[in-house]
């Protein structure tokens, strides 16, 4: 059985001002999904499915994509996200510049996806030990309704230029996820940690979600459903966006899945903004010096 990582990275970086996911932020010129790429492969995925922009496929290839094939054998495969996808019954949806959420993005690779699989963010790097957890879950799990999740501490998940967007988790005493609430605002005042939309305190030790997702195909049904009804209610709202872990947290209410959530202990770090790139690129150094991925390129 494939073992599939699928790697989101057509979103338009408004917040960091370009294109962040094909940014060149390692010692020797490396982008971030090389590392993640890096890690799964290690960790025992053996496929790769890219959902990217149309515009992005040349500039991908030639960065990393085509040597990645060539040095493990693996089949890389491209997924397109465009407006028009899944959006034939509302046409204004489908000239909207901006894109419509992970939701669609993950809706984009149905076609390409016949496996379990874990989903990630392109611009995040999550660290060794999360891609271990996820694959030997997914790789023994039987149940197509239980997902999972890597959880992450929020303190070591915030950016210092800024606020943040995060999934709050909830989890019941055998570590399955009972709630997941996002917060788009998340940022210190102080010594406090607080969602500054709402004004709710969040706590250090808080688990959140930084879209490490674990699935079985049986999500596209699902997701499919509550995309439509999305779309149906927001043809008037050109920025409307449906993630994730809103869809999840639905299901869960409704009882139709149950998330197991793995905790991780990798550290983690990602560009949200232009001003984070002067810390991964340090991070990234200090891994080079260590003798870490020191292979990756070869």
């Amino acid at each position: 059985m494939d073992m599939t990582l699928v790697v989101m990275a057509a979103g338009l970086g408004s917040r960091y001002g370009g294109v962040k996911q094909i940014e060149r932020l390692g010692p020797d010129g490396e982008i971030l999904m090389e590392y993640a790429i890096y890690d799964a492969l290690r960790a025992g995925f053996d496929r790769i499915v890219l959902i990217i922009k149309p515009s992005m496929l040349e500039d991908v290839r030639a960065l990393f994509g085509d040597r990645i094939e060539q040095r493990t054998g693996i089949r890389i495969d491209y997924a397109f996200q465009t407006p028009d996808r899944f959006t034939a019954a509302r046409p204004e949806l489908a000239q909207r510049k901006k894109p419509l959420g992970t939701v669609h993005a993950v809706l984009c690779a149905r076609d390409v996806i016949r496996t379990p699989f874990a989903v990630i963010n392109a611009d995040d790097f999550y660290g060794r030990d999360a891609f271990v957890k996820m694959h030997d879950f997914v790789a023994v799990n039987t149940d197509e309704r239980c997902f999972s999740l890597a959880g992450y501490r929020l303190a070591a998940t915030l950016s210092e230029n800024g606020t943040v967007s995060r999934g709050i988790c909830t989890v019941d005493n055998d570590n399955f996820l009972t709630s997941i609430t996002e917060r788009t605002k998340i940022g210190r005042e102080g010594d406090t940690i607080k969602d500054l939309n709402s004004g709710v305190v969040l706590h250090e030790d808080d688990v959140v979600s930084m879209n490490f997702w674990g699935f079985s195909p049986m999500l596209f049904e699902e997701i499919e459903k509550q995309f439509i009804e999305f779309y149906h209610k927001n043809s008037e709202n050109p920025k409307a966006e449906i993630y994730i872990p809103f869809v999840v947290d639905e299901l869960i209410k409704q009882k139709a899945v149950k998330v197991k959530v793995l905790n991780t202990s990798a550290k983690w770090f990602g560009v949200t903004y232009k001003e984070d790139t002067e810390l991964v690129n340090n991070a990234l150094q200090k891994f080079d010096g260590e003798g870490l991925y020191t292979d990756m390129g070869q």
